[in-house]
């Protein structure tokens, strides 16, 4: 006998509340216990659910993405240091001098000067098109003809070069 849709139970949906760390627990709960009675299909999506309540929970009650082993307050100075401030990187791509309050002083576009001389002309156009112009890799890699990958090595050489000078030039202190 084949039994009726409506006889068939279905799994009652809750309300959980908002994003909490316990919501999260009270949902992973849930889906633990569907898991146990889902066929293997549904097992793997079940259980790709339960440990992204479990990653959120976590992240929700330490206060830091899991894993990590040192939150940024405790990160070494290389780990957290901007080389150039992405605002001030942009304004010095438009060059513009309306009064905005990312405008640059002569003495701020001198400093990005001296950073991007160092550079090799090919590194110097993917590191002002990744952080001046907020093209995406691909996008860059597009525009010069070259692959992704490419473009991510150039700006990491160039990421490199600039944090090397700034322990040892005068001008960008």
């Amino acid at each position: 006998m084949i039994p009726d849709e409506d006889t068939e139970q279905t799994p009652v949906v809750t309300d959980l509340g908002g994003a909490t760390a316990l919501s999260y627990r009270k949902a992973r709960n849930i889906a633990a216990r569907i898991y146990k009675k889902a066929d293997a299909d549904d097992k793997k999506i079940i259980s790709g659910m339960i440990s992204d309540c479990e990653f959120t929970e976590e992240w929700l009650v330490t206060g830091r993405r899991p894993g990590n082993k040192r939150g940024i307050e405790r990160r070494a100075a290389y780990q957290r240091e901007q080389l150039v401030d992405p605002l001030k990187m942009q304004a010095y791509v438009s060059n513009s001098k309306a009064g905005s309050p990312s405008n640059l002083t002569d003495w701020q576009r001198f400093q990005i000067q001296d950073a991007l001389s160092r550079l090799s002309e090919r590194e110097r156009e993917c590191y002002v098109m990744a952080h001046g112009e907020c093209f995406s890799f691909g996008e860059i890699g597009n525009m010069l003809g070259i692959s992704k990958g490419s473009v991510e090595e150039y700006v990491q050489r160039a990421q490199r070069k600039i944090t090397e000078d700034l322990n040892f030039s005068l001008f960008l202190i």
